[in-house]
Order: C-alpha cells, then structure tokens, then sequence
C-alpha cells in the first residue's frame, strides 16, 4: 500500500486495528484533542463576555447621566457610583489598552468579536468530532472484529450436550 493511501477499517485485521486505537489514544493524540477542547472552551467564554458587553452597551443607549449605578470592583463586590457619560464607552482592545468609543462603535466592535469568535469555533468544532468519530469509529471495527472472531471460535467448538 502506498504513502497516504486511504484503506478501509473493515480491511484491516485486528492487530493493526488494536495499534490503530492505542496510536489514536497516545499521548499526542489525547493532548491534541485536550488542546481542542480547551480552545474550544476558552472560545465559548470570549464569544460570551463580548455578547455580555454588546447588550451592556444597548443598554447604556436609554440611560440618562446622573443616574445612580452600582459599579462592580469585582464579579461579586460593587460600589455605588454615579453615570457621567452615557455618550461613550471605554473598551479594553487588549493587552492593556483601552480605548474610547461611542456606543454606537462599541456595539458595532464587539458584534464583530463575536462574529470573529464564533467563525473560530466553527472552524475547530469539525476538527474535534472528526478526531472522536475516528476514535469511535476504530473501537466499534474492533469490538465487531473481535466479536466475529469470538463466533467462529465458539462455532468450532463442540457441544457438551
């Protein structure tokens, strides 16, 4: 069989099948997959907190300034305050920088981060199934390989009876 060649699992014999699923349960392979999913999950809470920061803006479109606010320090400790500036927006850009925007352009920025976020995860969702399906997809040829290799070692054998 040639470099690259695609073969299919049922033509493989059992032995080849069982280095197949341990190569695919490796270590690289088990860290690849991790490394997915954790982006996958840090993704999911960016697309959340820039969806989160999106309607905050919407909301600061009806408030008026001198409105009295609770201002949080951290997510569970807040400090009464009071709105100055309902025209503009400071948004952290990242690394530390922030920068002032209108809510109109805030709304408008953080739409795109979610839009951006978003098409990062579509991009890694397939790649993640395809690795578990291809995992399942081992174990199930095995299991049903080993199970026919179970039946006709048992039609062989004799009754008792």
């Amino acid at each position: 069989m040639a470099a690259g060649e695609a073969i299919e699992l049922s033509q493989l014999p059992i032995p080849h099948l069982e280095n197949l699923r341990s190569q695919l349960e490796e270590a690289s392979c088990f860290y690849e997959v991790k490394l997915l999913g954790d982006s996958m999950a840090q993704l999911k809470v960016a697309q959340q907190k820039f969806g989160d920061s999106k309607e905050n803006v919407k909301k600061l479109n009806n408030k008026e300034s001198g409105k009295d606010i609770l201002v949080p320090l951290t997510s569970s400790m807040y400090v009464p305050g009071t709105l100055e500036n309902t025209e503009s927006v400071l948004v952290n850009i990242g690394t530390g920088y922030f920068v002032e925007k209108g809510l109109k352009e805030a709304e408008q920025y953080f739409g795109r981060k979610v839009d951006l976020v978003t098409k990062q995860l579509e991009l890694l969702q397939p790649k993640l199934l395809e690795k578990h399906k291809l995992k399942q997809a081992v174990q199930d040829m095995l299991n049903m390989k080993v199970q026919a290799q179970i039946q006709s070692q048992l039609g062989g054998i004799p009754s008792k009876t």
